[in-house]
């Protein structure tokens, strides 16, 4: 069935000018013709039509459908509309959550723009170098670290201006070498031997008891109450400290009521080699630098620091062969180097030396050296002469 056309009916006031119009104003009639079939058709277009027969029975089946309750999915307001527009909401709030934090990020970067990684803008290279970390130290260094930023120590920064800096934090700078068997001794003898001496470095120099003047527990029980005297100088000097028996020989103690330790970060740095031993078993030697960030315990927030070198040989001997303790380590020898503590004062603890409160002992006559100098063998001696140190 075809749509019935509409009529349209045009009146038109006047179709051409009255003869009382001035001949210089006439309209030409092909104007006037244009100009009337432009308005028929623009009305035509804009006229309502009736619909066909095809969309008048659409339109009365979905009627039908719709009175009982069976409207296809989808149809106005169905459930597949209502699931998009969902997902939709759950879409704009997800990065409505992400856009905060991202707003914030790009703000925090604005003020500082050194947080960028690889820091493109250059405002925090220095800083970035800086405190890059060192690999662990392998073979014995050629020369002393070169000189560092002349920085003030702060209880922020306490190793501020040191080469220290950039060493590992404590245990993590006591790197084991890998275990090999050496002669007869296999390689689980040697890892053994080298895992006491690190216990011994860790309680003698690291253990927070032990550096606030606490009797080193922990370092004791590593050594071999079977070797000779040992044991009973080490507890000489704790009970009744000398210059003869002064503990801080192997065991790095402040006195607490003088001062107390900046932070809980003493820097570490050295190596730990291995050989055949002379009593059966296998001999380690460690040679570690410690650096101890201090302050006085009643006094100004000044932070001084305290450098102590230590090289140990020890030696994990054959319980089958000699009269030890098994799992336990001799102590053949043991000597250190210790920068800014007075060294006239031998009452079992280390002494650092403050700027703002100078020394009244005797002054230094010994040589100038660099603590962190691991390049040099240390020199033995009676420690009879007190030197002063390039830098702490």
């Amino acid at each position: 069935m075809k749509a019935l056309p509409v009529r349209l009916d045009l009146d038109f006031v006047s179709e051409k000018p009255s003869d009382d119009q001035p001949s210089g104003s006439e309209i030409p009639d092909d104007v006037w013709e244009q100009f009337t079939r432009d308005t028929e058709r623009d009305i035509r277009t804009s006229a309502p039509k009736e619909p066909s027969a095809r969309a008048r029975l659409v339109t009365e089946r979905l009627r039908e459908q719709d009175a009982r309750g069976e409207s296809p999915p989808g149809w106005r307001t169905g459930p597949a509309w209502q699931e998009m527009n969902g997902q939709a909401a759950r879409r704009r709030k997800l990065w409505g959550f992400i856009g905060v934090p991202l707003a914030a990020a790009v703000a925090l970067v604005a003020l500082k723009p050194s947080l960028l990684p690889g820091d493109p803008f250059g405002t925090g290279e220095s800083q970035a170098a800086e405190a890059s970390p060192l690999p662990a130290e392998s073979t014995a260094p050629t020369a002393a670290p070169g000189a560092s930023d002349p920085e003030t120590p702060t209880l922020d920064r306490p190793f501020a201006g040191s080469p220290a800096l950039r060493w590992a934090d404590g245990e993590a700078g006591i790197v084991l070498p890998e275990a090999k068997p050496v002669g007869a001794v296999p390689a689980g003898r040697v890892e053994q031997a080298l895992k006491l001496t690190k216990k011994l470095l860790v309680g003698a120099n690291l253990d927070p008891k032990t550096v606030r003047g606490a009797r080193p527990e922990a370092a004791l029980s590593v050594l071999d109450p079977k070797q000779p005297g040992l044991l009973d100088e080490l507890d000489t000097g704790l009970r009744s400290p000398s210059r003869k028996h002064d503990p801080v020989t192997l065991f790095s103690r402040f006195d607490p009521d003088e001062v107390r330790p900046v932070g809980d970060v003493i820097k570490t740095r050295g190596r730990m080699t291995f050989k055949k031993g002379t009593q059966g078993g296998v001999a380690v030697r460690a040679d570690y630098t410690f650096v101890y960030p201090v302050v006085q315990a009643d006094g100004p927030t000044e932070v001084t620091r305290t450098i102590v070198r230590r090289v140990l040989d020890v030696e994990l001997a054959d319980p089958a062969r000699y009269e030890v303790t098994s799992g336990r380590l001799l102590l053949m020898h043991y000597d250190q180097e210790i920068g800014n503590s007075s060294c006239f004062v031998n009452d079992g603890y280390l002494h650092p030396e403050f700027s703002s409160d100078a020394s009244a002992g005797p002054s230094p006559s010994g040589p100038a050296t660099d603590p962190y100098d691991r390049s040099r063998e240390l020199e033995r001696g009676d420690g009879g002469d007190c030197g002063t140190v390039t830098r702490t």
